[in-house]
This record gives structure tokens, C-alpha cells and sequence, in this order.
């Protein structure tokens, strides 16, 4: 499992750079075409951070760790993985909505808000989850070096 899951993490962090690069320039020109006045605030204009920040670099972390500490072997991996990604989607997904809505002349809508806020909701239940299988990785694991260094205590004479 440990292979498949970090080609499955590769993957997402392969495709969340392209997504987050996407937004980024999709943003830029959907702006630059539509006459928005310079620093008016856009759910557009923080999506491709949250794609670049949230997935890529936290994709590539996980991906990083899971090198180091086999984190794909756990059994609530799978769990942290697709939990993770789906409320991160279901956030970016509602803030193209929201930013889409108000870039064509409409109104913020509290419902897409709250979804969104739901989108963070499930992230942080992802994040519990992947802090749970990290917890149990580092404390079964003994890195080779630290363990030939370490030794019992000498006792001490009184």
C-alpha cells in the first residue's frame, strides 16, 4: 500500500499545481477582460492560493512524511486522504462558484458560503485523521542511527 499511496499523493500534488496554476491565470484574465477594479476582493482572486497552499504544498509534505515513515501502511490513510481532498475541493469548488456569481454582477450567496465553510469543516476532520496516522508512524518508528546511539542509563552511585 505504501508504493500505491504515495504515486496516489504524487498524483494529487501533480494535480492540484496544475489546478492552482490554472486558477491563477484563469483569474488574471477573467479580471483583466472584465474591467474589476485593481484589489477588489474575489473569492477568484484566493483560489489558486488555496489550491497552491493547501493542496500542493500539504500534498507534497504528506508525500514526504509518507516516504519517511511508511504512513500509506495505516489503515486510516485512505481515510485521511480522500476526507482531506474532498473537502478542500468542495472549498475551491464553492469559491469558484461565489467568485464566478459576484465577477458577473450577482450577489454573495450565504449558502455557498456555508458550503464552503463545510469544505473546511471536512478538511480539518482530514487533517485530525492524517495527525492521528502521523502519531502512530513516529512513535512505532526508530530511526537505525538513533537507535545504535542510544543506551541505557548508567546508573547512578551514591
Amino acid at each position: 500500500m505504501a508504493a500505491f499511496s504515495q504515486r496516489l499523493v504524487f498524483i494529487a500534488v501533480t494535480a492540484y499545481l496544475v489546478l492552482g496554476l490554472g486558477a491563477g491565470l484563469v483569474y488574471r484574465e477573467l479580471t483583466k477582460h472584465a474591467d474589476v477594479a485593481q484589489g477588489q476582493p474575489l473569492q477568484l482572486g484566493v483560489m489558486h492560493t488555496h489550491l497552491l497552499t493547501l493542496g500542493f504544498i500539504v500534498m507534497l509534505i504528506v508525500l514526504a512524511l509518507d516516504r519517511l515513515f511508511a504512513l500509506g501502511r495505516h489503515k486510516l490513510f485512505p481515510v485521511f486522504f480522500w476526507v482531506y481532498n474532498a473537502g478542500l475541493l468542495l472549498t475551491v469548488a464553492m469559491m469558484a462558484v461565489q467568485g464566478s456569481t459576484v465577477l458577473a454582477g450577482g450577489e454573495e450567496s450565504p449558502a455557498v458560503a456555508g458550503m464552503a465553510g463545510m469544505g473546511h469543516i471536512i478538511m480539518t476532520i482530514g487533517l485530525l485523521v492524517f495527525v492521528v496516522v502521523l502519531g502512530s508512524a513516529v512513535w512505532r518508528h526508530v530511526p537505525a542511527a538513533a537507535a545504535e546511539h542510544e543506551t541505557a542509563p548508567e546508573p547512578v552511585e551514591r
